[in-house]
């Protein structure tokens, strides 16, 4: 089989499986281990999937800047947003990460909604100046551009302080066997720590995200309250996600 031949073989196992397990291919095509590795390099390079130990998952569309991450699905994040703003109840506290996807959730929240809302997003805290009940908790550290967030040790010594109801987590990628994940370690590790201080914490991700893997894990299943998806209730991912024990919120 010649290696473009081996490429859409294999982009047609992610796109069927959602998976691919380099020894597996190996075996039924009759050539190396390596050989796989090295095509699931090249299609790791190009962005057409995510490299995991044994093999690969797809790759996450949502790998992209701030800017252009408005692009991607406004229609599901605005969906999302929607259903994860009925969770906040009056009087509660929210914690509320950062990303496009939480800006839509400051949209869809009621105007004269009271409660305290703790971010460590300068674009989330402004969005939310024109909601007078919101009290606003900006945790400073070091301001990660790209994604209009703050990390590092000052933002996470700061999360260490807080306490909230909630928790609403975005990530890039939602799957069954790599959890919910991001594509930057900093990024991954203040998610956790703000998920740490909630009583409860959902994940946020419209339906390009599910069944597609990035870097770095965020949580792992058994740390996370639900999942708010636009997602077909039925897709084969969202069932094995249910089966862990995860509370899938349908969005629609």
């Amino acid at each position: 089989m010649l290696a473009a031949e081996r490429r859409d073989h294999l982009l047609g196992l992610l796109a069927r499986k959602g998976k691919i397990v380099a020894k597996d291919v190996a075996a039924d095509l009759g050539i190396s281990e390596d050989s796989v590795r090295r095509d699931l390099r090249d299609l790791a390079s190009e962005g057409l999937c995510q490299r995991v130990y044994g093999g690969a998952l797809p790759a996450s569309p949502a790998v992209v800047g701030y800017d252009a991450r408005h692009a991607v699905a406004p229609g599901g994040k605005r969906k999302v947003a929607s259903a994860a703003a009925g969770l906040v109840r009056p009087g509660g506290a929210l914690i509320l990460d950062g990303g496009t996807t939480a800006l839509a959730v400051t949209h869809a929240l009621p105007r004269d909604l009271a409660c305290t809302v703790v971010t460590h997003s300068p674009t989330i805290a402004a969005a939310l100046l024109d909601h007078p009940q919101a009290e606003i908790l900006l945790l400073g550290g070091r301001v990660i551009k790209r994604s209009a967030v703050t990390c590092g040790a000052a933002a996470v010594e700061a999360a260490q302080n807080v306490s909230a109801d909630l928790c609403l987590l975005g990530v890039t990628g939602v799957h069954p066997e790599a959890g919910p994940t991001t594509g930057d370690a900093e990024e991954a590790a203040m998610k956790r720590a703000l998920a740490a201080r909630a009583a409860g914490t959902y994940i946020l991700a419209s339906s390009e995200k599910i069944g597609t893997a990035s870097r770095f894990r965020v949580l792992p299943w058994d740390k996370v309250s639900g999942l708010i998806t636009d997602a077909d209730p039925h897709d084969a991912v969202i069932e094995q996600i249910k089966a862990l024990g995860v509370e899938v919120l349908p969005a629609g």
